[in-house]
């Protein structure tokens, strides 16, 4: 007898394919993540940049430093109109530029920071007249003399009588950093919208030395030609909500920094002057800080010594 025939064997498994590695992806969304060192992904944040929205010139197609620098100085595009609809009283404009880095800013301070508020209301009949004494004076002819050239001065010396405020929140390491050196912000409203550029060292300048960075930082906002170094670093910031005639307000935090004063519009009003009511120049301050960095009673002894020094001014001597 002939043997059987043995059935056929079943092929082997083909051996598993392994996929080719590929980009990071972003577990929300499944899209590729924007390649970027830490210190890179930090300045972005800080600055309000969406570095998906990014082209890359790094080798290997990471992001660096000077893609973000330019994202942030590229002019925003024109809004492109909205198709037109039937008795539409509305209108859409995409949020883009100085006004969704200043938006997304504002909502991460709001959201990570407990802000808390504090308001006084001050004389400064003799801050008025220091300012007009100062125009005259020929040490500051050509610079900028105003109201915030003096209430910058008083903060920055009340930062120095009370330096702890001073400070920033490390999350990832859980640190208080605390700062020997005061970058001071000024809240500047421009055509592209809110920008917050600050003056390196302020607390290390003299009077005329403060004039002149003002006002170069006032000008330099103005014409659109801040650069990204000075809109990053910022310590605590001034915002000068008096030039639109408001008294006052709550302001939010500059991303990173301790506190924000706002100062608001002086004023004539009666007053109790060496006990006589009289007419005086009255301006209302707010000092916002961030309570994880800074107590009640730190932030009230800053606002105080501000409301003090503007309410005699000759405390910039003595106590500066």
């Amino acid at each position: 007898q002939r043997p059987a025939a043995e059935a056929p064997r079943a092929p082997a498994p083909a051996a598993p394919v392994r996929p080719e590695p590929g980009p990071e992806l972003n577990g929300h969304t499944g899209t590729a993540r924007p390649l970027a060192k830490p210190p890179v992904r930090k300045l972005a944040k800080d600055l309000g940049i969406d570095l998906a929205t990014i082209t890359p010139t790094g080798p290997g197609g990471i992001i660096t430093r000077e893609d973000v620098h330019a994202a942030v100085e590229a002019p925003a595009a024109a809004p492109e109109p909205a198709a037109p609809v039937a008795g539409a009283r509305e209108r859409r404009v995409p949020v883009k530029g100085v006004r969704k880095a200043t938006a997304q800013a504002m909502v991460d301070s709001a959201f990570s920071a407990p802000h808390v508020t504090e308001f006084v209301t001050v004389d400064v009949t003799r801050t008025m007249k220091l300012v007009a004494d100062l125009k005259q004076d020929p040490e500051l002819a050509g610079l900028r003399v105003n109201p915030l050239l003096l209430v910058a001065k008083a903060l920055l010396v009340a930062i120095k009588r009370n330096p702890d405020v001073n400070a920033s929140w490390d999350e990832e390491n859980q640190e208080i950093v605390y700062k020997d050196y005061v970058n001071l912000g000024i809240a500047a409203a421009t055509p592209r919208g809110l920008i917050v550029p600050n003056i390196k060292d302020a607390d290390a300048k003299t009077l005329p030395q403060l004039a002149e960075a003002l006002g170069d930082l006032v000008s330099t906002a103005r014409e659109g030609k801040t650069s990204p170094a000075a809109m990053t670093g910022g310590t605590v910031t001034i915002t000068n909500v008096g030039v639109f005639g408001i008294d006052t307000g709550t302001p939010i935090l500059n991303p990173g920094e301790s506190a924000i004063l706002a100062f608001g519009a002086v004023k004539l009003q009666p007053w109790v002057h060496k006990g006589e009511v009289k007419p005086r120049q009255v301006t209302t301050l707010a000092l916002s800080f961030d309570h994880r960095l800074v107590d009640g009673e730190l932030g009230s002894k800053v606002l105080a010594d501000v409301a003090a020094i503007l309410e005699r001014p000759k405390r910039l001597i003595t106590w500066g």
